[in-house]
């Protein structure tokens, strides 16, 4: 599960970047009861963005696309100490510094990234704000993933990055071995993520390319499916049981973005 203490190496803020934010804004409030929250219409950098909030608190950011060429995407932001340290880990894992460390103000240092084989990703580094205010409940973000071509590259790059403990399980039906994911240092019970190999058809939403998905958690996921397909998204798979995990249907918002909703199995 994640947790709102972020240790390192746990996913801790998440942003989608769309070409039409008003569009985005108004999808998913309707999917996960998010409320919108602009932070004005240009900033000073020109990017037209802000947060979303559930009940008030916040669970995620949004902004316009700015950089040529990027596809619509959710971009999942993990825990560090020391971003410039983290960038010199990724280089030498032969990752890629797409957007090198970079202070928001009081809030925080950033930095942006592809890994060996392209899967896009982004770190922390906290000051004032460690992060999104709610996870693990509904309408927030409950699990992170990743879709890659090679896992066991996957494996050893983000481990050498993050320190990440890895646990396989192999999932029904020859579906494949499934890497779950813990912080290090951390117990079982802090899980927050999975990664798994796929053919070509799984990537093609990211042009063939490794990518994170969020998993975001819903008290009723074939309402949120409904949602859905009422507002301009599409269903990819599902919705569909789980044994042990619970009820989820992976989904595209109207600019293609992905992410799965699930409604979690009861204890």
């Amino acid at each position: 599960m994640i947790t709102t203490d972020f240790a390192p190496g746990a996913p801790c803020m998440l942003d989608l970047g769309v070409p039409d934010v008003p569009t985005a804004a108004a999808f998913y409030g309707a999917v996960l009861g998010w409320d919108y929250e602009p932070m004005g219409e240009t900033g000073t950098e020109g990017v037209e963005g802000g947060m979303f909030r559930k009940d008030g608190k916040m669970v995620a950011g949004l902004g316009k696309l700015t950089e040529e060429g990027a596809r619509p995407a959710w971009m999942i932001y993990y825990s560090v100490i020391d971003a410039d340290a983290t960038t010199r880990a990724v280089e030498r894992g032969g990752g890629t510094v797409r957007v090198p460390p970079m202070d928001l103000e009081q809030w925080g240092r950033m930095a942006q990234y592809s890994d060996p084989l392209g899967g896009q990703f982004a770190v922390w580094q906290p000051r004032e704000s460690k992060g999104v205010d709610l996870v693990d409940e509904p309408g927030s973000l409950s699990w992170t993933e990743l879709y890659t071509s090679d896992a066991a590259a996957a494996k050893e790059f983000y481990g050498s990055v993050f320190d990440w403990r890895y646990s396989d399980m192999e999932l029904p039906g020859g579906g494949g071995t499934y890497s779950l994911i813990t912080p290090a240092g951390q117990p079982e019970e802090r899980m927050h993520g999975g990664l798994m190999q796929v053919d070509e058809g799984a990537l093609a939403p990211a042009g063939g390319r490794p990518y994170w998905h969020p998993v975001f958690n819903v008290t009723d996921c074939d309402a949120a499916v409904a949602e859905v397909n009422g507002n301009g998204g599409s269903v990819q798979m599902g919705p569909a049981d789980a044994e042990g995990v619970g009820r989820m249907a992976v989904c595209l918002d109207p600019h293609r973005a992905d992410f799965v909703v699930l409604t979690p199995a009861r204890s």
